[in-house]
């Protein structure tokens, strides 16, 4: 799954001295997903083949224990661009730069910190919750293929320290603007639900393949309480089943 969003921001500048901000994001994740899935899905199989029949609080340990083994999750991978100018005047002359800086940006969760207090069972509505580590931001890593210089001094950047005064402003102010955007809360919501949706399913299967019905709750420990928790219910086969008959029969009904 590909998702864009896009947006650009006001330019503000300053003749004294200090950067100029013009700024354009291009966020363009990769979600990881389905390597992710893949081998937190692996632990969960190899922890349901020695568990089967136990109860819920021995499957939710053991796939704990094998989940954090994976050490890392690392739900999505958005691309940001950043573009600033910077200003220096001196001697009645004007020089001015402007920087365009393209970062990946890694959103991930550190799986070896939670800790067995972080699940609990409901035994009444048959529901393993677990609370989350917060999401982690891993980068930028720039693309140095892809940064693009323009503007100039002239006069100014020949006589004096101008341009690499510019070009450290810009570098700077690049980076803090490309952290920003990654923490702007369009990305930080996909980044979120990613990760919900991979460790509610690593622990779900396990308890599915021990024969027990439960549901799965994951949030946060640092979201706020109204942002909605992702809740994954285990199917057994038989309901998969006859889910897919349902609708086979339902489509052999169609002219």
């Amino acid at each position: 799954m590909r998702c864009r969003t896009g947006g650009r921001a006001s330019r503000r500048g300053r003749d004294d001295g200090k950067p100029r901000l013009k700024r354009q994001a291009f966020i363009l994740p990769t979600l990881l997903l389905g390597l992710v899935l893949g081998a937190l899905l692996v632990a969960g199989l190899r922890v349901s083949n020695w568990i089967g029949g136990a109860d819920p609080e021995t499957v939710a340990s053991g796939t704990l224990q094998s989940v954090r083994e994976q050490a890392r999750l690392t739900p999505l991978a958005a691309r940001f661009v950043a573009v600033v100018t910077s200003t220096q005047s001196r001697f009645g002359i004007t020089a001015r730069k402007t920087l365009i800086m393209p970062g990946l940006v890694r959103y991930e969760i550190d799986l070896a910190r939670i800790r067995d207090r972080d699940l609990s069972w409901d035994g009444a509505t048959k529901t393993l919750s677990i609370a989350l580590p917060p999401l982690e931001i891993a980068g930028p890593e720039i693309d140095l293929a892809q940064v693009q210089e323009y503007g100039g001094g002239g006069l100014l950047t020949a006589l004096t320290d101008a341009e690499r005064v510019l070009d450290q402003a810009n570098r700077q102010q690049a980076r803090r603007e490309l952290l920003r955007q990654a923490r702007e809360a369009a990305p930080m919501r996909l980044a979120r639900d990613a990760a919900k949706r991979a460790v509610a399913r690593s622990f779900a299967m396990p308890l599915r393949a021990a024969g027990i019905d439960a549901s799965v709750d994951v949030r946060f420990t640092d979201e706020p309480r109204q942002e909605p928790s992702y809740l994954d219910r285990s199917r057994s086969l038989e309901e998969v089943e006859s889910e897919a008959k349902a609708r086979r029969a339902r489509e052999g009904k169609q002219p």
